[in-house]
C-alpha cells in the first residue's frame, strides 16, 4: 500500500516521531540500565564463584533477581556456612536495591516530567484521521482560519487543523478541545498525507502568507486533484499564480470585506439576515448537494420532499439556473440542488439524492 493510501500512516512524518520517542527513553535509561546490568552481571559471576560447580548459572542468576529485588524467597545458593558469601550477599542486596531505586526514580521522573504522554496523544489522534474520509483540511488557524474552522464545526463537517505555530493550536485548543490537528508546515507533503488530503474533500489554504498558500495550494493539489482547493490571498499580484498552481477559488479578505461594507449600506436586511442564519444555533447555512452520476433519474419531490430541516432554493443543471423548482421538476444526475439546511437536513438530503431507485 503506497504511502497517504487509507488506513496507512506517511513514514517520515511519523517514523520522525518514533525515532524521537526512543531517543528520549534512550537518554533517560541509558545508564540506570547499564548499572542494572553491570550489578546482575557481577552478582550472578560471585554467586557462581561462592557456590561451586554444583550451581547453575540460571539459579546464580535466580539468586541475584530475589536478592536486589527485595523478594526474600530461600537461599538457592546457600550461604549459612559462608561468612564471606554472606557479605557478599549484603553488598549485592545493598547496591543492587539502590540501583532499582536509580531506575525506577527515573522511570518516574521520565513519565512525570516528559512530553511522552503528549507523542502518545499525537499518535492516537494521527490513527483517528487516517480513518477520516470527505473531510477538510484547514491549512492556517489565524483570525481567517478560526472562522473556517468555527463555520465547519457550526455545520457538522470533519476537518483536519495544520498549524506551525503552538500558541496558535493553544487558543484553538482551548475553544475546540477535540479538534484534530497537526502542528507543522501546511506546504510539508508529508504533513498534509498524515492529515489525509489525499481522502479530503477540500483544503483551505489560509494562513497569512501569500507565499504559503501557494505553496499550499500546488502540493495539496499535486496530492489530490480531485480535492477543491480555496486560497486566502492579500496581494493581487499573487491571484494569477496562486489560480495557475491549482486553487479552485481564492479570496481576498480585503475585497470581500468591502463588498460587506457596501452590502450592510445598500441592503441591510439582505445582510441582516444572512448573519441571523450564521449565528444560528441550529446550523441553518445555504448549501449545495450534487446529485451523483450514479443516482437514479427523478422529480424533485422524490429527491428532497417537504421537511422542516430544508428548503430547496434552486436548481443547477447544464449551467442554467432554475430558482424556487417546481415539485415536478427534474433532478437529474449531474444537477446542484441549492437549498437552506440544518446539519441535519443536509445529511438527509445527501442521502436521499445518492439513493437508486
Amino acid at each position: 500500500m503506497r504511502d497517504g493510501a487509507a488506513g496507512s500512516i506517511p513514514n517520515r512524518y511519523t517514523d520522525g516521531m518514533t525515532a524521537e520517542l526512543l531517543l528520549r527513553i534512550a537518554r533517560a535509561f541509558y545508564a540506570p540500565l547499564l548499572a542494572l546490568i553491570a550489578v546482575t552481571a557481577v552478582a550472578t559471576t560471585g554467586y557462581l564463584a561462592i557456590a561451586g560447580p554444583n550451581t547453575t548459572v540460571l539459579d546464580a542468576l535466580y539468586m541475584t533477581y530475589i536478592t536486589i529485588f527485595t523478594i526474600g524467597y530461600e537461599e538457592v545458593v546457600p550461604l549459612k556456612d559462608n561468612p564471606g558469601g554472606r557479605i557478599f550477599n549484603m553488598a549485592i542486596g545493598t547496591i543492587g536495591i539502590a540501583t532499582v531505586g536509580y531506575v525506577m526514580a527515573r522511570a518516574t521522573a521520565f513519565i512525570v516530567e516528559s512530553d511522552i504522554d503528549q507523542l502518545l496523544r499525537r499518535r492516537r489522534m494521527l490513527d483517528k484521521i487516517q480513518k477520516l474520509s470527505g473531510h477538510y483540511v484547514v491549512c492556517g488557524i489565524g483570525r481567517v482560519g478560526s472562522n473556517v474552522l468555527r463555520e465547519l464545526i457550526a455545520t457538522g463537517r470533519q476537518s483536519v487543523v495544520i498549524e506551525p505555530e503552538q500558541s496558535a493550536l493553544d487558543a484553538m485548543l482551548e475553544a475546540n478541545p477535540k479538534q484534530l490537528f497537526l502542528h507543522g508546515d501546511g506546504g510539508d507533503d508529508d504533513l498534509l498525507r498524515a492529515a489525509g488530503v489525499e481522502r479530503a474533500a477540500g483544503v483551505f489554504a489560509v494562513s497569512g502568507d501569500d507565499n504559503k498558500n501557494l505553496v499550499i495550494t500546488l502540493s495539496a493539489k499535486q496530492l489530490n486533484p480531485r480535492a477543491r482547493v480555496v486560497a486566502r490571498c492579500h496581494d493581487v499580484r499573487f491571484v494569477d499564480k496562486i489560480r495557475r498552481v491549482g486553487a479552485d477559488d481564492i479570496v481576498s479578505p480585503d475585497y470581500t470585506g468591502a463588498l460587506r461594507i457596501a452590502s450592510s449600506m445598500l441592503r441591510p436586511a439582505v445582510v441582516s439576515f444572512l448573519d441571523e442564519m450564521l449565528r444560528s444555533d441550529k446550523g441553518l447555512r445555504v448549501e449545495e448537494i450534487a446529485v451523483p452520476a450514479s443516482a437514479a433519474e427523478r422529480r424533485v419531490a422524490e429527491v428532497a420532499p417537504p421537511d422542516p430541516d430544508y428548503v430547496v432554493l434552486a436548481l443547477r443543471r447544464e449551467g442554467r439556473w432554475e430558482f424556487n423548482p417546481r415539485t415536478d421538476s427534474w433532478a437529474m444526475p449531474g444537477t446542484t440542488i441549492i437549498v437552506m439546511a440544518t446539519p441535519e437536513g443536509r445529511s438527509k438530503l445527501e442521502r436521499l439524492v445518492s439513493a437508486r431507485v
